[in-house]
């Protein structure tokens, strides 16, 4: 059977505790899996700041396999299922082509979508409703059904190439704003680290440093299992629940989606830090992944960025215990 080590080396995917930085990124994600309820996430950021090799690192860890991904100009067929028009025509037998949210529930429970902004906006409705509802309704000639899918769905966008409608926006449970690092130091540290790995899989994709790398990512995805198992456990207290509404109705978010989504992903955090209860501080961890594009637009359509006053107010509605 073939290795996780020579499985990565043919797709050449970082271990998952090689990433450096890309703490908020890697705990939605973290969120996400423990509670797939949590809705999902979407990472917006600049090109070239390692959003795809996250989310990929991450789902090999999880799953031992890539994420099922999305491609820019998929149609309806290709993303739900359908007949393959190619068979047909040249053998004029209809042959049935599983689409790409069943295969990606069938395999490393992730749907990966790239460039989500740039995807029409139909289809994003069909996947979001998929995930929220777990049920994915085909509805073709002689092949109408109802498949009970599970998966989590991971955007990532780059903000300079246009925005989603804030109904779409607020589909996603979670958000990560992703920057460049900025401190000389932090950003060699990231090259050194692709270099080095690059190397060592190039040499010997089997050396100890790398199989050592794999045992850590094998313990951490246990980690996470454990939590995702026992997230049932985790009690929220009534305070918790009035603090995450106070936070929606500070932000002025419509609907309530906002505050489930703090609250579902605060128990998760909790479960991954092997907490019993819901505390302050997990509340905090995940108000901003929760509310920052739920905020409504600026004057230029675009959503306004996250601030020090943003962070003043968080706090303002948390208390040190509860």
């Amino acid at each position: 059977m073939e290795t996780q080590a020579e499985t990565t080396r043919a797709i050449r995917v970082m271990p998952y505790c090689r990433i450096i930085g890309q703490e908020n990124l890697r705990s939605a994600l973290e969120i996400s899996y423990v509670s797939p309820l949590v809705g999902g996430v979407l990472a917006s950021g600049q090109r070239g700041t390692a959003k795809s090799t996250a989310v990929r690192a991450f789902a090999r860890m999880v799953s031992g396999e890539l994420p099922v991904t999305l491609p820019i100009g998929a149609t309806d067929d290709r993303v739900l299922g359908g007949w393959r028009i190619d068979k047909l025509m040249e053998e004029s037998k209809p042959e049935w082509r599983t689409g790409l949210i069943q295969e990606a529930s069938e395999g490393s429970g992730m749907l990966y979508v790239d460039e989500v902004n740039l995807l029409d906006d139909h289809l994003v409705n069909i996947i979001l409703d998929v995930a929220s509802t777990g049920i994915l309704t085909i509805e073709r000639d002689d092949h109408p059904d109802r498949v009970p899918v599970r998966f989590t769905l991971v955007g990532t966008m780059n903000p300079e190439e246009g925005s989603l409608r804030p109904q779409l926006l607020d589909r996603f449970g979670l958000m990560v704003e992703i920057t460049s690092a900025d401190e000389p130091g932090m950003r060699a540290a990231i090259i050194k680290g692709v270099l080095d790995f690059e190397e060592e899989e190039l040499r010997d994709p089997e050396s100890p440093a790398l199989a050592a790398d794999y045992d850590r990512d094998r313990e951490h995805r246990a980690r996470l299992e454990k939590a995702r198992a026992g997230v049932k456990d985790v009690e929220v207290p009534d305070k918790a629940v009035e603090c995450a509404a106070a936070l929606a109705s500070a932000f002025q978010v419509e609907g309530h989606r906002s505050e489930l989504v703090m609250v579902r992903a605060a128990r998760a955090l909790a479960a991954i830090e092997h907490a019993t209860e819901v505390r302050p501080e997990h509340l905090a961890g995940v108000a901003r992944l929760a509310l920052v594009h739920r905020r409504g637009t600026d004057e230029s359509g675009t959503m306004r960025p996250w601030s020090e006053r943003d962070d003043e107010r968080v706090a303002g509605h948390i208390p040190p215990t509860w």
